[in-house]
């Protein structure tokens, strides 16, 4: 299947259409139903610790100041959802895991009608379980060592913000492109090592998925398509076997 050149966001983008083809729509289940699931519970609990911030706030500052809510607000509220749904992102994939790397598996079959395994969906799934989790558990260990410098930057006016995004966009592309290359053999330091090579195309990617994150109803569906598109990425643009 000829794809055409195309920005990181553009790759996002194919990777919503794929997963609404009739032959990939199945393998698209599972992964949409821990995303909505986990989504909601982010949700949930943003708003919990909301109400609880605001609650103390008032309990700690004297009445004449309690006008600062309105300042404080829109602060509590970005910096509590950015921790919130970032974390529960983290949990969504490393729960979703297994079922992304079949859905990689699959986009890959439907692009190029080369199939990565010979067997039974359900058994593969069952030997991939341990060390796909375990892969995800090392990419979850990555990023949050890498975010203890950046959230202290965050409070950094203007430039602070702007490197979380660029840190979060990063990570997302290496969240996302580990499926595809990870149904390869591709290690860890290897990917990095691809993404970095063609970074442009990398922090499009994750910048995308950053912000359809961001969007009611389509950041319930952003995590399979995440995955398809990354796949996309991956056949046209990383796979260094293909292109030589």
């Amino acid at each position: 299947m000829a794809i055409p050149t195309i920005s990181g966001a553009g790759y996002l983008f194919q990777g919503m259409w794929l997963i609404t083809r009739p032959g990939l729509r199945r393998f698209v289940l599972m992964p949409l139903l821990i995303n909505i699931v986990v989504f909601i519970a982010a949700i949930y609990v943003g708003i919990m610790q909301f109400e609880a911030l605001i609650l103390q706030f008032h309990a700690s500052v004297p009445s004449w100041l309690q006008w600062l809510d309105w300042l404080l607000w829109p602060l509590f509220i970005a910096l509590l959802f950015i921790v919130v749904f970032y974390s529960f992102s983290l949990v969504a994939n490393l729960i979703a895991s297994p079922f992304n790397g079949l859905l990689a598996e699959k986009v890959e079959l439907f692009l190029t009608n080369q199939p990565l395994i010979q067997g039974n969906e359900g058994t593969q799934l069952l030997a991939d379980l341990l060390p796909t989790l375990r892969d995800e558990v090392g990419k979850i260990l990555y990023a949050l060592l890498w975010a203890i410098p950046f959230l202290f930057l965050l409070f950094v006016p203007v430039v602070g913000p702007l490197l979380w995004f660029l840190y979060t966009a990063w990570m997302l592309a290496v969240e996302y492109a580990d499926y595809p290359m990870g149904n390869h053999g591709v290690k860890f330091a290897e990917l990095r090592q691809r993404l970095r090579k063609q970074r442009g195309l990398s922090l499009s990617f994750g910048s995308a998925v950053a912000v359809m994150g961001m969007v009611p109803i389509i950041n319930f569906i952003l995590m399979p398509s995440a995955v398809a598109g990354a796949t996309v990425m991956w056949v046209r643009e990383l796979n260094m076997t293909q292109q030589s």
